[in-house]
């Protein structure tokens, strides 16, 4: 502690909420870290005391995916979007980034084959942002397009502690995308399953924390819908879902859940929206095959076609299907909920951007990381999940599954001191002059969430706050957040699952990079 008998702050008055229930305590934390969570009249003296009477106390959450660089310039998007995610109670982002979005000062735009290269190139150039322009903490997933890429997994997970990598699935093929701007967004390369075969292999030898991230879509199917669609003369909100029915995700799924079974790598399903999705992953672990699940929160909280939802991937699925989602995560299917955030917009945007007619639309959901936790709030409100469930899915699991557990994700002695108050009793109708994102609107815009985050503190110092009476939250901190380096070969923390939660399973056995068992 910073002296004999004083700490740093004591946070009072609050209701801990954890995984596994909630605790009237207070907490004491020094030097960055939680030192106490015990009875407030054993609590230390401190130099600060913060007063969370009629709050609820709850870790910072680790949101394990975020684009920032992905249109613009990384070290641009630190410096609106990084707080804007702190603000919203995100305190460590899982960041993808393909190799050209990374930093370096000389952005290319749009991205061909022969710009991707190796991440040894630009890997400084990320550590260095982070450290000095983050308002978060971050860990890294790479998202890899090359044969080089694949084969150098045992150099980053030792030399860049990278221990996740994503597959994104659908840009496979740049030229069977034409309504999604891969180059623009970092992907030059495409790629083949051999790529994927060796990603998997070299993560599978690693050990947990590795992991293989993918999005699954098949867009190799989902262009000859698009000239069926286009043929028919659909051009309705409505079609972008119709172009990527459920099946394009569930048969990804499928098919490199086998590869996953025969590399004995453990897998993370990004996007996970749909039942059919469900029945695969469940068959995946009845195999012994190590699956997690994600979701986000636009397809919790809006439907396909309607008009403040814009465009989205995988697309937003129809109404009658959220609650399918919900009770996924409820049930333990779903393990953890990620944002996606990501800037495709600016400011000027908004109003020469919108079209009625969908394939002139421009791609892109405003403000993800800032509707993350308030539509989980709300999904407490209206009863689809228990708030012991959001912690678990939005702070704790995450962090096991990506190996910054328990330094992340729950309120304990030794564990970081990234805490978010939250107040359930807090109903906010969200304006687009409530964000902070620096394209300046939300699709949330108009909407009534109830509870919403009030006060978010990095490493025991207070990032955010939203005070009574006040237009919006507001960011009161500075760029303190650092690079969090992962170490292959930790043994897993088993997740937390939902009601009936499914048993731990066991991956299958290692297939030999010759063929044999």
């Amino acid at each position: 502690m910073g002296d004999a008998q004083t700490v740093d702050m004591v946070i009072t008055g609050g209701t801990v909420v954890s995984g596994s229930g909630t605790r009237k305590v207070g907490i004491a934390v020094d030097d960055g870290k939680v030192v106490a969570v015990t009875e407030e009249r054993l609590l230390p003296p401190a130099r600060q005391t913060v007063d969370a009477t009629g709050l609820h106390v709850i870790p910072g959450l680790v949101d394990t995916e975020a684009h920032p660089g992905c249109y613009s310039p990384l070290k641009d998007d630190l410096a609106s979007e990084s707080r804007a995610a702190v603000t919203a109670g995100v305190t460590t982002w899982g960041v993808h980034c393909p190799q050209t979005r990374m930093g370096d000062p000389n952005f290319i735009e749009f991205v061909q084959k022969e710009d991707v290269k190796s991440f040894h190139e630009s890997f400084p150039y990320f550590e260095k942002l982070i450290e000095t322009d983050s308002a978060v903490n971050v860990f890294l997933t790479y998202m890899l397009e090359t044969d080089q890429q694949a084969e150098e997994v045992p150099e980053y997970a030792k030399d860049h502690g990278v221990t996740s990598y994503k597959l994104y699935l659908q840009a496979m093929s740049p030229e069977a995308e034409p309504n999604w701007p891969g180059r623009r967004a970092g992907l030059g390369a495409g790629f083949d399953d051999g790529v994927c075969w060796v990603t998997m292999e070299n993560v599978a030898a690693l050990g947990r924390p590795g992991i293989v991230c993918m999005h699954c879509e098949n867009w190799e199917i989902a262009r000859i819908f698009d000239k069926r669609l286009k043929a028919e003369g659909r051009t309705d909100w409505a079609t972008w879902s119709d172009r990527s029915p459920h099946f394009l995700e569930a048969t990804h799924i499928r098919t490199y859940g086998d590869m996953a079974a025969e590399t004995g790598c453990p897998i993370y399903i990004q996007h996970s929206t749909t039942p059919e999705s469900y029945r695969e992953i469940l068959e995946l672990r009845g195999r012994g095959v190590e699956v997690y699940a994600q979701t986000g929160p636009h397809w919790l909280h809006f439907g396909k076609g309607e008009h403040n939802a814009w465009r989205i991937n995988v697309p937003l699925r129809s109404r009658e299907n959220n609650p399918n989602i919900w009770t996924a995560i409820q049930a333990g299917i779903i393990d953890s909920v990620g944002s996606d955030h990501v800037v495709a917009w600016e400011p000027a945007d908004y109003e020469t951007s919108y079209n009625e007619n969908i394939w002139d639309l421009k791609t892109g959901f405003t403000s993800r990381v800032e509707m993350h936790l308030p539509v989980l709030l709300e999904g407490v409100h209206q009863g689809k999940l228990s708030l012991e469930r959001m912690v678990q899915v939005a702070c704790e699991n995450p962090a096991r599954i990506f190996g910054v557990y328990p330094q992340k994700g729950l309120i304990e002695v030794g564990a970081d001191a990234d805490i978010v108050l939250v107040d359930l009793n807090r109903e906010v109708t969200v304006k687009n002059e409530n964000v902070l994102t620096r394209s300046g609107w939300t699709v949330l815009d108009g909407h009534t969430i109830h509870g919403y985050p009030v006060a978010t503190f990095l490493g025991g110092k207070q990032m955010s706050k939203f005070d009574d009476g006040a237009p919006g939250p507001e960011f009161i901190g500075d760029a303190d957040g650092s690079y969090i380096r992962r170490t292959p070969g930790q043994d897993l923390v088993p997740v937390a699952g939902g009601e009936g939660a499914r048993a731990e399973v066991h991956p299958h056995p290692k297939i030999g990079k010759a063929g044999g068992a």
